[in-house]
């Protein structure tokens, strides 16, 4: 699989690379003919750190950030994340110490804090940050999550999305399907590659795929 990946680069900063796989995956809600490979991107010190500069610019004037879950192993990035939002020496999330925090997942797939970090939510601006966004059903568990502690949604990042905004909430990636216009995501049962009787490739999570 690997000899066929592609990359594409963000256009603004041609250090943030994004690896495409094409073939025939499944996630564990839907279909895809592309895996988004983002290994570099949320394991190397450079590439985190760029790809974070690029999504602070949606947020640094306009929008106070108090907290930021990161979601599908995207800590690295929210790090420097919350570094350049604090360090924006016009922006409104200067001097702030922001908060960054990952969830837990517990037996019933219910995104669960414990109680000695609750606090850090409670009634406060919590920004999203995730891998890869498809369909948005995980930033509506995020959602119920967030109700649940009363933190409030302040916005939501992702390396990549295929999806413009959710529940009115705008979606800010880095990559989107202007840089991967062939991408598709639709349930198993609806899978034209299916139909067509080609095999699945892999199977894909935040972690990375497994060849079947």
């Amino acid at each position: 699989m690997e000899e066929r990946k592609i990359e594409v680069t963000v256009k603004s900063n041609k250090s943030v690379k994004l690896g495409l796989i094409p073939g025939h995956f499944a996630t564990n809600h839907s279909h895809v003919n592309f895996y988004v490979d983002m290994t570099t991107i949320k394991t190397e010190y450079r590439a985190a750190r760029e790809t974070a500069r690029e999504l602070a610019k949606a947020y640094a004037h306009s929008t106070p950030i108090d907290v930021i879950i990161c979601q599908e192993g995207t800590e690295m990035i929210g790090a420097f994340l919350a570094r350049d939002l604090c360090e924006h020496g016009s922006g409104m999330n200067s001097g702030r110490n922001i908060t960054v925090l990952t969830p837990e997942t517990n037996m019933n797939n219910q995104m669960i804090f414990r109680d000695n970090v609750q606090k850090k939510i409670y009634n406060k601006e919590v920004l999203l940050l995730m891998a890869s966004v498809s369909t948005g059903k995980t930033i509506s568990r995020c959602m119920d999550c967030l109700q649940y502690y009363s933190g409030n949604l302040a916005g939501v990042s992702a390396i990549f999305s295929a999806i413009d905004s959710y529940n009115d909430v705008k979606v800010n990636a880095a990559f989107t399907m202007k840089d991967v216009p062939e991408y598709k995501s639709v349930i198993p049962m609806e899978c034209p590659l299916c139909a067509d009787g080609k095999k699945v490739d892999a199977i894909v999570n935040s972690y990375g795929y497994s060849k079947i």
